[in-house]
């Protein structure tokens, strides 16, 4: 049999050269651990020195942006205020001018009615009948008769005259080249009366 000791220096020699190898492989390993702890200390000191700043610079970006939307939030409500206020100013304005021509062509119709009336021919006179030869109750008689013939007829006459009037105005406000026209007649009624 082989002597123990033996043995034992061969184990001891075994441990020795493992113990080697792996303090061999281990100082590179311990090496770059400490270039790594060196680059965490450099980092360390950068982000001390450079992160309040930027967080400082970002919480005070961010107000800024905030004051910014309420200002746009502001202009934005302002000018929808100003949208409203020229909208009702416009509806305004369409309603007088509405009204204005309303009243234009009715002041038109008017003098157009005028105008035909006094440009009217007057109606001839009914031929009258000699009274002197009739009696007594029939002249009467007779009389009251052409009273009311002519009032009839000049009831007849006012009834077709306001006919026709009623027509050339709704014709007049129907279309705008008898307004046009109405307008020249105006015009012409102008000089005329200059």
């Amino acid at each position: 049999m082989i002597d123990p000791l033996f043995w034992l220096g061969l184990s001891f020699l075994l441990v020795a050269v493992s113990l080697t190898a792996v303090l061999v492989a281990i100082i590179p390993a311990v090496q770059e651990i400490a270039r790594a702890a060196r680059s965490i200390e450099k980092l360390a000191d950068t982000l001390s020195r450079e992160l309040p700043p930027t967080l400082e610079a970002i919480r005070l970006t961010g107000m800024e942006i905030s004051e910014l939307s309420d200002d746009v939030s502001t202009g934005v409500q302002s000018a929808s205020s100003v949208v409203k206020q020229v909208d009702q100013t416009i509806g305004d304005a369409k309603q007088q001018a509405k009204k204005v021509q309303v009243t234009t062509n009715s002041v038109f119709a008017g003098v157009k009615a005028a105008w035909k009336t006094f440009a009217r021919p007057p109606a001839p006179p009914a031929p009258r009948r000699s009274l002197e030869r009739l009696p007594h109750p029939q002249k009467n008689t007779l009389e009251l008769h052409e009273q009311s013939n002519s009032a009839y007829r000049a009831n007849e006459n006012n009834r077709e005259l306001h006919r026709k009037n009623t027509k050339d105005t709704a014709d007049l406000l129907s279309t705008p080249e008898a307004l046009a026209q109405l307008n020249s007649e105006a015009d012409w009624l102008d000089d005329e009366i200059d």
